[in-house]
C-alpha cells in the first residue's frame, strides 16, 4: 500500500489485501463525497460545502470494510481512535447514513454516547446533512432522536448510556462516538450482542483515549479494546472479526513533529497555531490525552511518558552461547508468567510470555511443564549465569531444575529490599538510555501497566488496584533480570564485551 500523508497510524490490526480490495470503498466515498456536508464553518470549509474524503481516510474505509472471500464484512467490530478535532464526527454521521440508506431493509442503525447530549453530537450531525440536501430530505421523516428511511423502513437513532432499557434491538449498525467515557461496558456489550441475527452488522467506535479506568474500578471497555487490539496487531491474538486503527504519539509536547505524527489531519482538518496556543495553557496530561491520543492513569504513572519507547532497539536475538540473566516472573492461575532476558551489557528481550488471552475464560493456568522446558531450552542454547525467580508457588519447580544442574536463584519480588533498590536501578538506566530492549510489544504493555507505589518501605513498582487485569509480570521479570545482571557484570568483568558501558 502507498504511502499518503496520515497512513499508517501508529497501530493498526493487519488486514489481507485481497480483503482490503473487495470492500466497496468507491461506493462509500461515493455516497459520503455526495450526501456529506459541512455543518459549519471550519479550517476544512465553510457550512453547506461537500465532504472530501483524504487518502488516509480512504485507507481507513478500505480497513473497516474489507470483504472475506464469501463476501461477508471481515470486521464485526472497528475501533478508530484518533485526537480531537481529526474529523471524527464527521465521517461517522456519514458512515450512519450510509448504513441507514444503503443497509438492509429494516435495519437499525445507533448513535450511542455516555450521555444523551454526547450521542446527538454525530446523529445531530447527520440529520443537518439530510436537511442541507432535497433528495436525503424528501426520502426521510426526522423527528428530535431519530431519522426514518421511509422507503426501506430503517431507522437512525439516539441512544445512550443513560438509557432505561436497551433490550430487545437488533443494530444493524452502530457509530459510538467517544467510547473511552463510558462508564461501564452495558451499553457496548448489549449493542455488540444485539446484532447477532444480523448479516453484516458493524459496531464502529471512533474515540479520543481517555482514563484507563472506569466507574467500577476496572478497566473501561475502550481500554481493554485497545489492549486487545495491541495483541492483534502484534499477532499476539488472531481475531479477524476484529479492527483497530490507532493514530497517537509520544514525545516532547511542543514539538511540532509529534504533533503531526500524531494527528492524520494535522495541517488540514486542524490548525498548526491552535495546537501552538494550546500547548501553553493547557495541564500536560489534558493535551497528550485530547491532541496526542495518550491514555491517563488512574495513579501515577512509573515511567515518563515515552521513556521506555526512547530505547527501543529491535534486532536480533543475541548469539548462542552469549552469557545473560534470565529473570523469571511466574504465575499459577489469573496472572501471566514471564521469562526475559537480559545480556550483561544491558540488553533486555523477552523469551516467553504465558497469559490468559480473555479474563472471561474460566480455570485458566499456566502449563507448568512448557515453562520448565523452555527454562531447559534457554540454558542450554545461552550461557545463562542465573534464573532468577521468585520462588512463591514455583518452589517445586524451582528444586527440580536446580536439582537438573540449572542456575536457580531464588529473587522474591515480594520483597521491598530487593524491589526498592533494583526499581531505581531500572528506572536510572533507561532514563539515562543505559539499557536496550527487543520493542517486544508484550513487554511494552507490561511497562505501561506499572505504577508507582510508595509508601513506608519505598518507592517500587504495582498494578494500579488489587484485581487489576493490567499485566506487569513481563516488566517485573525484567527488573529482576537486569538486576541481576549489574551484580553479575560488577562480579565477573571478563564476560562482558570490550566496549559497552557499565552501570
Amino acid at each position: 500500500m502507498p504511502r499518503v500523508s496520515g497512513w499508517p497510524p501508529a497501530i493498526v490490526t493487519a488486514v489481507p489485501a485481497a480483503d482490503r480490495k473487495r470492500a466497496d470503498v468507491a461506493g462509500i466515498v461515493e455516497f459520503v463525497e455526495g450526501f456529506g456536508r459541512q455543518v459549519k464553518d471550519t479550517v476544512a470549509g465553510r457550512s453547506g460545502d461537500p465532504l472530501v474524503l483524504r487518502p488516509w481516510q480512504r485507507h481507513l474505509l478500505e480497513h473497516v470494510y474489507a470483504r472475506r472471500s464469501d463476501g461477508r464484512l471481515r470486521a464485526r467490530t472497528a475501533l478508530v481512535m484518533l485526537p480531537r478535532k481529526n474529523g471524527k464526527s464527521a465521517i461517522g454521521s456519514s458512515l450512519a447514513l450510509h448504513a441507514l440508506f444503503t443497509g438492509p431493509a429494516g435495519g437499525e442503525v445507533y448513535s450511542c454516547a455516555t450521555d444523551r447530549e454526547q450521542a446527538r453530537i454525530v446523529f445531530g450531525v447527520a440529520k443537518r446533512m439530510i436537511e442541507l440536501d432535497p433528495e436525503l430530505s424528501a426520502a426521510t421523516k426526522l423527528y428530535r432522536d431519530a431519522i426514518e428511511d421511509l422507503e426501506r423502513g430503517s431507522v437512525y437513532r439516539v441512544l445512550s448510556s443513560e438509557a432505561f432499557t436497551k433490550e430487545g434491538l437488533s443494530p444493524s449498525f452502530v457509530v459510538y462516538d467517544e467510547l473511552a467515557q463510558a462508564p461501564n461496558d452495558e451499553l457496548f456489550n448489549v449493542m455488540s450482542l444485539g446484532a447477532g441475527a444480523r448479516v453484516d452488522p458493524l459496531l464502529l467506535a471512533i474515540t479520543t483515549a481517555g482514563p484507563m479506568a472506569d466507574t467500577t474500578g476496572r478497566d473501561s471497555t475502550c481500554y481493554r479494546l485497545w489492549q486487545y487490539g495491541k495483541q492483534v496487531a502484534a499477532g499476539e491474538i488472531d481475531d479477524p472479526s476484529f479492527f483497530m486503527a490507532y493514530w497517537g504519539a509520544d514525545g516532547t509536547v511542543d514539538d511540532p513533529k509529534v504533533w503531526r505524527r500524531g494527528n492524520p489531519a494535522f495541517g488540514d482538518l486542524v490548525d498548526p497555531e491552535d495546537f501552538a496556543s494550546a500547548v501553553k495553557r493547557t495541564p500536560e496530561p489534558e493535551f497528550r490525552t485530547k491532541r496526542l491520543n495518550a491514555w491517563v492513569a488512574g495513579q501515577q504513572a512509573w515511567l515518563p511518558h515515552g521513556a521506555w519507547e526512547r530505547c527501543a532497539s529491535p534486532g536480533p536475538l543475541p548469539d548462542d552461547g552469549t552469557a545473560i540473566v534470565v529473570g523469571f516472573d511466574g504465575s499459577y492461575a489469573g496472572d501471566s508468567t514471564a521469562l526475559v532476558g537480559c545480556t550483561l551489557e544491558g540488553r533486555l528481550f523477552v523469551i516467553g510470555a504465558w497469559e490468559r488471552a480473555d479474563d472471561d475464560v474460566p480455570h485458566w493456568r499456566v502449563d507448568i511443564g512448557e515453562v520448565e522446558q523452555t527454562i531447559r531450552d534457554v540454558c542450554r542454547r545461552w550461557h545463562v549465569l542465573e534464573v532468577a525467580c521468585d520462588p512463591f508457588r514455583w518452589q517445586r519447580s524451582l528444586e527440580a531444575l536446580a536439582d537438573e544442574g540449572f542456575p536457580m536463584v531464588e529473587w522474591p519480588t515480594s520483597s521491598p529490599a530487593r524491589m526498592v533498590p533494583a526499581c531505581a536501578k531500572f528506572y536510572d538506566a533507561t532514563m539515562d538510555g543505559r539499557l536496550t530492549h527487543d520493542g517486544d510489544r508484550r513487554l511494552g504493555r507490561h511497562v505501561d501497566n506499572c505504577v508507582l507505589k510508595i509508601d513506608g518501605k519505598g518507592p517500587r513498582v504495582t498494578k494500579d488496584h488489587r484485581g487489576s487485569p493490567r499485566k506487569i509480570d513481563l516488566a517485573v521479570a525484567a527488573i529482576v533480570a537486569f538486576d541481576r545482571a549489574t551484580v553479575v557484570r560488577e562480579q565477573q568483568p571478563d564476560l562482558v564485551m570490550p566496549g559497552f558501558f557499565a552501570v
